[in-house]
């Protein structure tokens, strides 16, 4: 295994097509992409001619959306008959409360996930809203770390108002940082580089032994100096190789990674052995 990509949407049918709903064209577009749509086959040998594990998302923003889930019983089934090939994240829509409670027992417990996605602007919420506590209260029960999408996003991007999606619940300060603090147990990894708040995300990084960054979701032949200085030094051991499949390939990330001025030992740790560590693989 040469690298463990932390930021994996299947782009098969259930997810492009059943669950993407009006907003699918716009993250499309956002990122300079055709719709594709993808067999579970084409997928699973697309990570294993790579030599690389995928760690595969579920979504559920039901309430603030209407659009269906990536249900977390597709992604164990997925993980399942590709075992070597795929770990899964549960999705969870915040909003159903109890019920979303749940949800996470039963996708950690029985269908053996091994963390829980959020996208704040298609959910609406604060993760640091305390109506969600008793939420990472038991996440922080299971053990098991959270993923909270951060800055800009291809959901609803270039539409008129945005079709309705919000940045402002994926900013880093105050609503990462508070949550960070309430719940200095809680392992979170705030999902790409966060522009247009990169600086905030580096400095939460920085300050909170229990936050992470994904690095998805961008080409590394674009991250910002700053983003290098800090990925390179201070946040090596933080900072994890994810693409944003199917919209960043894992191909096209990693042959620009290689493109960028970094130490060759923090290289191997952030394509591969931070998840390692983080996961216990």
């Amino acid at each position: 295994m040469k690298a463990i990509d932390t930021h994996v949407h299947p782009g098969t049918k259930v997810d492009v097509i059943d669950c993407g709903g009006k907003y699918i064209e716009d993250a499309f577009r956002f990122f300079g992409k055709k719709i594709e749509v993808l067999t579970e086959e084409a997928l699973a040998e697309r990570y294993q001619s790579l030599d690389i594990m995928g760690i595969l998302l579920g979504w559920d923003a039901e309430t603030n959306t209407g659009n269906k889930r990536v249900s977390n019983e597709y992604i164990a089934d997925l993980v399942k008959k590709y075992p070597r090939t795929f770990i899964g994240f549960a999705g969870v829509d915040p909003w159903k409360g109890k019920v979303a409670i749940q949800e996470v027992e039963v996708a950690i417990k029985e269908l053996g996930l091994r963390g829980v996605k959020f996208q704040q602007a298609a959910q609406a919420f604060y993760p640091s809203d305390k109506r969600f506590h008793p939420l990472w209260e038991k996440i922080v029960d299971l053990k098991v770390p959270v993923l909270f999408h951060m800055g800009n996003t291809g959901y609803g991007a270039g539409a008129p108002g945005g079709d309705g999606i919000r940045l402002k619940y994926c900013r880093p300060i105050p609503y990462i940082d508070d949550l960070a603090a309430d719940f200095p147990e809680l392992t979170i990894i705030g999902a790409h580089p966060a522009w247009p708040w990169q600086e905030e995300m580096l400095a939460v990084a920085m300050h909170k032994a229990n936050v992470y960054i994904d690095l998805s979701g961008w080409s590394p032949k674009y991250f910002p100096p700053s983003l290098v200085q800090y990925a390179n030094t201070f946040l090596q051991d933080k900072c994890f190789f994810g693409s944003d499949h199917p919209y960043v390939t894992p191909e096209r990330w990693l042959a620009d990674f290689e493109k960028i001025a970094m130490k060759p030992e923090v290289k191997e740790k952030i394509l591969l052995k931070n998840a390692q560590k983080l996961f216990g693989l």
